[in-house]
């Protein structure tokens, strides 16, 4: 694929020629580099220009169409080619439409996804005289670009156009489309990674340590520097939790120990703005080091409990994308829009959560991340409401990510980062997939489990009609459905009842049998404990395997995870190689390629450690759920067992048999169970489970009919 020519290697750090292509066919050839396009700044002529100067033009922001596009006149839509130049007149406008002008003045509507904002560029040496002038005699308000030999001042560094989403949120179409994200353009792009090996990045408004690698230059900043910035300002700085070490290994250099994170306590709120909502409360647990001096056990871990929204959740997600542009995040949850204020789905929105903010702590890097301080910590509702659109309002970090990532120098060998990264697809993909399967039989599972508890309870009625002879309904297993006593009137079953069972309640046709009194007695706390255990089993199956169920969440679709930490790994190869090879080295891009290679397989690294982490807990909690089970159920069985044996069994001589609870429900007895709850689905599943998503499928196939099989005919079908 062509790219931008390199600029030519100048003594100047960081600095770069920018040509104008000549042809649309140029400007799609170089149109996945993230350096081939800047946004244009907005132009104000100056007073001093004569006033044939001014075009009508000059007041909108100047941009190229990325792809055709075909509108609708009745709509107000125009019809634009990829590469054609147009003016933006109104840029945000509902459902993501842009309202903008053509070079002919024709005004419509375009969708803001296929344009992008571009600047003038200036021409190489070889461009002809007359253009240099023309450039030259533009307003003087104009920004030219950094190290370009026509520019008469200092400028000002120009912000690289994201060329794509640096992060798309978790949404309806992500899950239809297991995880993928329409971007076309690579995360090696949207990332920054590109730009910082090719350019490196401007760093003249960044905070740097004392210890500087030599490849990346920066200017020091004086403690009278930050204290004359105010808080705004303060905040856009690159202080010391927008740099990251690495380790050899490679792996990330624990800056802050873990600690724990928990929500819980969800409640439901109103407003008279937003309207209902659910609040939870999120706890951070930290463990203070035990004093190995004193030999005492630590003491009770510090607590910091603050309440937060679901859209708090979606904040810190995309101030936290737009700041480690590098590190492989985990899916937020999808937001819900039918049900979303039930128990069932506040449960599971809990859990989703937590796992999320779980996730997030466990990163050596993103954990002291300034957002997610700021989000932990900040417990005044106006504080939040006056930082956190400062968090959001922060440009993204692209390059400046990679310039504030140190590493031993040369500790990159490429053919080994080559065979690192196919051994880990593979590999990531082949858990993604064993996973997978192993979602689909633990479900299995759950069901059985609730097949045993109904079998139990089906075990322990009949073994309560036995001894009482009162018949049991509706048993599916017995033969019959209790319709050959439909006839029988109550005086029938009062005497057939009286053979059965003496005065006593024994099950016996003799009055005054002990024996049988003692029997019947076992007989029925044991029919009680199979009830018990048949409810083990199905709160079993509902609470406990349920947890578990969404805990393969944690390690379900490893791959689409770090997919982009696969291609950005893969693509700084091919440009390592590239800088190495011909005869000629670049050291500086090389330099920048083992920032980006050590980023990436530190990432590699982090998954390993929490691979392990993940499988083993998620394995205990399994097998303790189990024990635990087993445990109740076996103490159950031993309780009905003792009954059978002295002096138990003695003492159920005494007294009358008194009914069992259970009695009562032979006539309809509880053999079908309600349906076994589910798990809601990882953002990253194909299948689209959610009540939106499943409306949504339905409401599809009752439009267009049903599949083959379901014999289901649709609306259009009717009217055909």
């Amino acid at each position: 694929m062509a790219t931008l020519p390199r600029s030519a290697k100048s003594t100047t750090p960081n600095s770069s020629k920018f040509h104008r292509p000549h042809s649309a066919l140029d400007f799609d050839a170089g149109i996945n580099a993230s350096t081939a396009w800047t946004e244009h700044l907005e132009r104000t002529v100056s007073d001093e220009e004569p006033d044939d100067a001014e075009d009508d033009d000059e007041q909108y922001r100047v941009a190229r169409a990325l792809y055709d596009f075909e509108g609708k006149a009745e709509f107000r839509e125009l019809n634009v080619e990829a590469g054609a130049v147009i003016y933006i007149v109104k840029e945000e406008l509902a459902d993501g439409w842009s309202l903008v002008k053509t070079t002919d003045g024709e005004l419509g509507l375009l969708p803001q996804s296929y344009y992008t904002f571009t600047s003038d560029f200036k021409e190489g040496l070889d461009i002809q005289s007359s253009f240099n002038k023309k450039t030259r005699e533009a307003s003087s308000s104009s920004i030219t670009p950094r190290g370009s030999p026509t520019s008469p001042q200092i400028a000002l560094p120009i912000t690289p156009q994201t060329t794509g989403e640096w992060r798309s949120f978790p949404s309806f179409t992500q899950s239809l489309l297991g995880g993928k994200s329409l971007n076309r353009f690579s995360s090696f792009v949207t990332s920054g990674a590109e730009d910082w090996v090719l350019n490196g990045t401007n760093v003249d408004e960044q905070i740097v340590p004392q210890v500087q690698r030599q490849s990346h230059h920066r200017r020091e900043s004086t403690d009278e520097d930050i204290d004359d910035l105010d808080e705004t300002q303060r905040l856009h700085r690159l202080g010391e939790a927008d740099q990251h070490y690495v380790e050899p290994g490679p792996s990330w250099k624990v800056k802050l120990p873990p600690f724990q994170v928990m929500v819980h306590t969800p409640s439901k709120r109103t407003s008279t703005l937003t309207g209902a909502f659910t609040v939870y409360s999120v706890t951070s647990l930290f463990q203070s080091p035990p004093d190995s001096e004193l030999a005492t056990p630590p003491a009770s871990p510090t607590r910091i409990t603050v309440y937060r929204r679901f859209s708090h959740f979606v904040l810190l997600h995309t101030a936290l994308c737009k700041r480690l542009p590098g590190i492989a995040l985990p899916a937020l949850p999808e937001k819900q829009y039918a049900g979303r204020f039930s128990d069932a789905f506040v449960e599971a929105r809990r859990g989703d959560l937590e796992r999320y903010i779980s996730r997030i702590v466990r990163h050596p890097v993103a954990r002291y991340a300034e957002i997610v301080t700021f989000f932990l910590s900040c417990d005044s509702e106006l504080e939040w409401k006056r930082i956190a659109p400062q968090h959001l309002s922060m440009p993204p970090a692209g390059p400046s990510f990679y310039a504030h990532v140190f590493h031993p120098a040369f500790n990159v060998d490429a053919d080994e980062a080559s065979e690192t990264v196919d051994r880990f697809q593979t590999h990531t993909r082949a858990v993604g997939k064993g996973v997978q399967g192993l979602r689909n039989i633990f479900g299995r599972v759950r069901e059985a489990r609730l097949g045993v508890a109904t079998a139990e309870r089906l075990l322990s009625y009949s073994l309560l009609s036995l001894i009482t002879g009162k018949p049991l309904a509706s048993a599916p297993t017995t033969g019959g459905s209790g319709s050959e006593n439909e006839d029988e009137d109550e005086d029938e079953r009062t005497f057939k009842l009286k053979r059965v069972l003496n005065e006593e309640g024994a099950w016996c046709w003799k009055e005054g049998c002990e024996e049988c009194l003692k029997l019947t007695k076992a007989m029925q706390k044991t029919s009680d404990a199979f009830q018990h255990v048949a409810d083990l089993y199905d709160d079993h199956a509902r609470r406990t395997q349920l947890a578990t169920h969404e805990s393969f969440k944690n390690v379900a679709h490893p791959s689409s995870l770090y997919s982009s930490v696969i291609q950005t790994h893969r693509s700084t190869l091919t440009r390592y190689k590239d800088s190495t090879s011909n005869g000629g080295t670049d050291d500086e891009m090389a330099s920048r390629c083992e920032t980006v290679l050590n980023t990436t397989m530190a990432e590699m690294e982090t998954y390993h450690t929490q691979k392990i982490e993940d499988f083993s807990t998620l394995t205990k909690e399994h097998l303790d759920g189990e024990i635990q089970l087993y445990q109740q159920i076996l103490s159950r069985l031993q309780l009905a067992r003792n009954n059978f044996d002295p002096p138990q069994f003695d003492n159920l001589g005494t007294g009358a048999r008194q009914p069992s609870m259970y009695e009562r429900e032979l006539e309809h007895p509880r053999l079908t169970p309600e349906l076994l709850p589910q798990p809601c689905p990882h953002v990253y599943d194909s299948a689209p489970m959610r009540p939106v998503s499943v409306a949504i499928q339905e409401g599809v196939g009752m439009l267009l009919g049903g599949s083959a099989g379901q014999n289901r005919a649709s609306v259009f079908s009717k009217f055909w």
